[in-house]
């Protein structure tokens, strides 16, 4: 910006803007600050029905079960390989999801994904069997894995830094949403008909991206210069000023260019071994802390406890969707790291409150303090979860990779986490069956070690743009 006057009595032509005055300076960079242009918002929302797609996956098979093994006279091993399949689909999605979001783009592996989730609910909903049923379950599944990586990826890559953490934390809010929402709707709704509704978020999905700009980012990887231009302008407002912004980045693409493409190996080298390390130990950490085996069999832990199973889910969902809802709130305020260690803390907690009271009930002490203990401990254990460990650890993972690496580096970093998923969920009841309190003993060591982690090796990315932050943490 130039302006013409006097300066100091002389003529003086030319003038910059940083000779305006301190005031002045203040007062543009605050506008600068809180210029939030509507369509990040819009583009994030559209982006996030994916997430809710995700959460509907999820959520599916629990109110179901019942109604799907009697219509189609399913055993309880077929019916458990029908809910453990949606896994195998994941992996399967977390391996081609970084080169699918690399070669057509952030939408258009959202586009990939949502054809998998849309197949795969009308093969479900006519199912007359087993087989149909499993290759339903299996193809939503590879779309919930390619959104799992993708969603988190795009909207950080969209978003100004000062919004970043909030933004990319609606991909996991959303995913709660959905999963609570399908379990609800699925205690008064059939099951086919549910998946049918399922569709809902992904048309919703498939009908905004004709309406939404490509990740600049991605634009500008595959020399694309004035898409990549006309896309950031449009995501910050037709009158912000986005030079800085367009530059900085495409300097740190060019920057980027100039390395060997790396091959798979190449990841584990000194330049990149660093990121590549956060983001599978967050990935092991959120996994390996017990989640997966807590949340699909929530149920019954409150029955063995002696606590209603129905009054206990419905907390459960309530308190997941609220404090997740308070973390999207605090990420960009109290940062990413002391978010993760407060939710490691009340993951210890919630795991010796449960330890104890399933220790009192198998040795006949107190046990009328049992289901209070029980339901306690896995209320704090979901809502610590939901605060942080939930959601950060995928925002992480979105601002840490290089462009050159993302893809790659990414999709290893989800499949870990949809191993984790798998191995958590597989092995709870033969651990259950082992000691139902020492279970949750070496769940709680787990997540101590979790902390422990985080404290030694995860920083700080909030607040700093993601080409400042790569450039910090992969040299």
């Amino acid at each position: 910006m130039e302006i013409k006057g006097d300066v100091e009595g002389g003529k003086q032509k030319g003038v910059r803007e940083p000779l305006l005055g301190e005031k002045n300076k203040q007062l543009v960079n605050e506008t600068k600050d809180h210029h939030h242009p509507w369509m990040v918002y819009f583009t994030t929302f559209i982006a996030v029905c994916g997430s809710f797609e995700f959460g509907t996956c999820t959520g599916y098979s629990s109110p179901t079960q019942e109604a799907i093994r009697k219509d189609l006279n399913l055993s309880l091993a077929e019916y458990s390989l029908f809910g453990s399949i949606l896994t195998f689909g994941a992996m399967i999605g977390a391996i081609t999801s970084g080169p699918i979001a690399d070669f057509v783009g952030r939408k258009g592996a959202m586009r990939v994904s949502s054809a998998f989730c849309i197949a795969g609910w009308l093969v479900i909903y006519f199912s007359k069997g087993p087989v149909p049923l499993d290759i339903g379950r299996l193809a939503t599944g590879y779309g919930m894995g390619v959104f799992s990586f993708v969603v988190p990826i795009f909207v950080a890559e969209i978003s100004p830094k000062e919004l970043r953490g909030a933004l990319t934390t609606l991909n996991q809010f959303m995913i709660v949403t959905g999963a609570s929402m399908s379990f609800v709707i699925g205690t008064v709704l059939s099951w086919r008909a549910l998946s049918l509704i399922s569709l809902i978020p992904t048309a919703v999905l498939l009908l905004g991206l004709f309406f939404i700009p490509e990740s600049p980012r991605w634009l500008a990887k595959r020399g694309r210069a004035d898409d990549f231009v006309a896309a950031l302008q449009i995501l910050r407002g037709k009158d912000y000023d986005i030079s800085q912004e367009a530059e900085e980045i495409q300097d740190y693409i060019t920057s980027l260019e100039k390395l060997a493409k790396p091959k798979v190996l190449d990841l584990f080298q000194k330049r990149y071994l660093r990121s590549l390390t956060i983001a599978i130990g967050l990935m092991v950490c959120q996994q390996f802390g017990g989640i997966n085996g807590i949340v699909f069999y929530a149920s019954s832990i409150f029955d063995l406890a002696g606590f209603p199973s129905t009054a206990g889910s419905i907390y459960f969902a309530i308190i997941q969707i609220v404090i997740t809802g308070v973390g999207a709130t605090l990420i960009d305020k109290a940062g990413r790291k002391p978010l993760l260690l407060a939710s490691g803390s009340g993951l210890v907690a919630g795991c010796i409150f449960i330890a104890v009271a399933f220790y009192l009930k198998v040795y006949d002490v107190a046990v009328g303090a049992v289901p209070a203990l029980a339901v306690t401990g896995i209320l704090v254990y979901i809502g610590s979860f939901a605060i942080g460990m939930g959601a950060v650890p995928w925002v992480v993972m979105s601002e840490i990779f290089p462009v050159n690496i993302k893809g790659q580096a990414g999709s290893i970093a989800t499949l870990v986490n949809w191993f984790g998923a798998w191995l958590c969920s597989y092995t709870f009841n033969f651990l259950m069956s082992w000691s139902s309190y020492g279970i949750f003993v070496l769940y709680a060591a787990l997540n101590a070690v979790a902390i422990l982690f985080i404290v030694l090796v995860v920083p700080e990315t909030k607040g700093k743009s993601l080409e400042q932050l790569q450039a910090a943490i992969n040299t």
